[in-house]
């Protein structure tokens, strides 16, 4: 072997060293590094965020919180956590079916779990959030009590690519339809689906691009003049609804039915223009993922189920219990 190769091998040896490849950090007597990674930028994830940093406050650890675009960026980013030394990852997944393989490479390094969207083929620990499926048909519900004389629903959303997307959507449907329960179906998003009482129109998705968001409302308020209900599935795409229909002229006359906890559908509710909104706990999915990120470290899987799901159940919020839940809300963010 040459001097140089030599050299090059024994860089390159130092340099995996360093990285950990292969090996799962957390020393005793360290200071433990934990990242939290998002689908994207919305308010939902910055009440996550708040929750890590109590965590993070709380148990005497580093915490980073970082929101991608796209999948590729948040690859991107986990990447860039790993080569500075953290001890752990939770993410919220994009695309469970393609990034399963990054995934498992991320999982033999550090701690890994996901949160709010899931990777169920993958070698994550755990996953923190609620059961999508169920959400859907609590939304479903809301729907129902809106317009108990049934009509046309159109649906908005970021994306379908995610698996907490597919099943939220389809809880709505199946609810609407009245179907029995089953997280395996799948209606076909570029087909309308008719029941007895409700006809589900459309599925549109925004790539989380808010100007897209709204003109998908616009134009749904063009082609379907007699729509009864806008459903938003996406803690932004409430407001977007909301603003479409006001420059329209037609806020009371077009349902709208939410999810998430956006401060704007919240004041909605309290308003009139929207029926309710489904929330989930992204306080407690940041909160948590922390806690359980520290216990893995430990050598503690104690607080892993054995169908390695911890379930932060969703519920539904309206006129009558929103501004308890606000309240509790604002003081869990220190507002």
């Amino acid at each position: 072997m040459k001097q140089g190769t030599k050299v090059i091998a024994g860089a390159l040896a130092v340099a995996f060293a360093v990285a950990g490849c292969g090996e799962k950090k957390g020393g005793e007597g360290e200071r433990k590094k934990f990242g939290l990674v998002t689908t994207g930028v919305a308010g939902f994830w910055d009440i996550c965020k708040t929750g890590a940093e109590n965590a993070g406050k709380d148990l005497d650890v580093d915490v980073e919180v970082v929101f991608p675009n796209g999948g590729v960026e948040q690859k991107s980013k986990m990447e860039d956590m790993l080569s500075r030394g953290v001890d752990g990852i939770s993410a919220a997944v994009i695309d469970p079916v393609n990034q399963s393989a990054f995934f498992d490479e991320v999982a033999g390094r550090v701690e890994f779990i996901t949160m709010d969207t899931d990777a169920p083929d993958s070698k994550r620990k755990v996953y923190i959030g609620m059961d999508n499926y169920e959400a859907g048909r609590l939304c479903g519900q809301l729907v129902k009590e809106a317009l108990p004389e049934g009509g046309e629903v159109v649906l908005f959303i970021g994306r379908l690519e995610q698996d907490n997307s597919k099943r939220r959507r389809q809880g709505v449907i199946d609810e609407l339809m009245e179907r029995s329960h089953d997280s395996s179906r799948y209606d076909p998003p570029g087909e309308v689906v008719k029941g007895e009482k409700f006809t589900v129109l459309a599925t549109l998705t925004d790539q989380f691009d808010r100007a897209k968001g709204k003109a998908n409302a616009e134009d749904m308020l063009t082609k379907h003049p007699e729509v009864a209900c806008f459903v938003g599935l996406f803690e932004y795409n409430s407001p977007l609804i909301l603003e479409a229909l006001s420059q329209a002229g037609k806020l009371h006359r077009v349902k709208v039915v939410g999810f998430d906890e956006n401060e704007v559908t919240l004041q909605a509710i309290i308003d009139g223009t929207v029926h309710g909104t489904v929330v989930q706990n992204p306080y407690e999915y940041g909160y948590q993922s922390v806690k359980v990120l520290k216990a893995l470290t430990a050598g503690d899987e104690s607080m892993i189920p054995e169908n390695k799901f911890i379930d932060i159940p969703a519920r539904q919020i309206r006129k009558e219990n929103v501004e308890a839940y606000w309240k509790d809300l604002n003081a869990k963010l220190g507002k």
